[in-house]
């Protein structure tokens, strides 16, 4: 039987494909078509590479979906509310770049619409309640990432004390899953960027006279 390299490759036979091009195509082909409608037929097609390859490298499919979808986190299209909250000192600020960040990224033609993490749970079967829970988690993560910001904000004095930091994390996560769709919809960034606007209008404010920040 021969052994495996830790790279995935049989000994003494290199690999002929590029890992990273092979995973690439395989990410935007999840991306396009969630993960229960992409065959692996498709997805060998799609990377150029034989089944046995694919499983070598990569694993089956499920490890397969995983590492697709931790390597668009990572991309500028996967990674900006990341970077949205990180790089802006104030919440509002924040919030305002995710939403118009997102206006403009979800429905840009030049890779999928909307958020591959949000559309690839569409379509996921009871089979599949791994990838499901995975997926799941990944939107939690996010939620939870939200509230903590958001409480931070109200102990600094960016909200007021009657603001649910829970609740204000969840309809921004439900706007953005929204905008998601609607660029798979067809939505194009005018429109997106208008709800955007909308759904700022709901952040709250400090009562007339006792502001203590301007927003």
């Amino acid at each position: 039987m021969r052994g495996m390299g830790q790279a995935g490759t049989a000994r003494g036979r290199p690999r002929t494909f590029d890992r990273d091009t092979a995973l690439a195509a395989a990410t935007r082909l999840f991306w396009e078509r969630g993960y229960e409608a992409t065959s692996l037929n498709e997805l060998t097609e799609a990377m150029g590479i034989r089944p046995g390859s694919l499983y070598a490298a990569f694993g089956d499919k499920k490890a397969l979906f995983k590492e697709a979808v931790h390597a668009y986190a990572r991309s500028p299209v996967g990674a900006f509310i990341g970077v949205a909250l990180r790089e802006e000192p104030r919440a509002h600020h924040a919030f305002a770049r995710i939403l118009r960040e997102a206006a403009t990224i979800y429905p840009d033609p030049s890779h999928p619409a909307g958020c591959l993490t949000i559309s690839a749970a569409t379509n996921v079967t009871v089979q599949d309640a791994e990838i499901a829970a995975f997926l799941r988690d990944l939107r939690n993560a996010n939620l939870v990432v939200f509230q903590d910001r958001l409480r931070t904000a109200q102990q600094d004095g960016e909200l007021p004390p009657n603001a649910d930091p829970r609740a204000l994390a969840g309809y921004f996560a439900v706007v953005i899953q929204g905008m998601s769709q609607r660029a798979r919809d067809g939505a194009d960034a005018a429109e997106l960027a208008q709800i955007a606007d909308l759904a700022l209008a709901a952040w709250p404010r400090h009562e007339p006279g006792r502001s203590l920040r301007q927003l």
